[in-house]
């Protein structure tokens, strides 16, 4: 069962491409890091303050592939410095 996740968000405070990658490297590994998930940056790559994660779960059950992606997207909103601005969730 694969659970897939699009947030699009701001990296508030950045003024630059190097500041903005920066941020999101930590994100991204801290959230693989924790969660075991797959997360990579899929849109707005050349935008400075704007970007588009793509998050994907893998598990045996989609109640707990959905849990997983919740509780990714929680931890993505302790970070100070981004912003959610929307999300999509699907199940694949």
């Amino acid at each position: 069962m694969i659970v897939s996740a699009e947030v699009d968000g701001m990296v508030t405070g950045a003024q630059s491409l190097k500041e903005k990658r920066a941020v999101l490297r930590r994100i991204q590994s801290r959230v693989q890091n924790e969660f075991n998930v797959s997360i990579s940056e899929i849109g707005f790559q050349n935008v400075w303050q704007r970007t588009r994660l793509g998050i994907v779960n893998v598990s045996h059950d989609y109640t707990k592939a959905e849990q997983t992606i919740q509780k990714v997207l929680h931890f993505i909103d302790s970070f100070p410095e981004f912003e959610r601005t929307d999300t999509v969730v699907e199940r694949l």
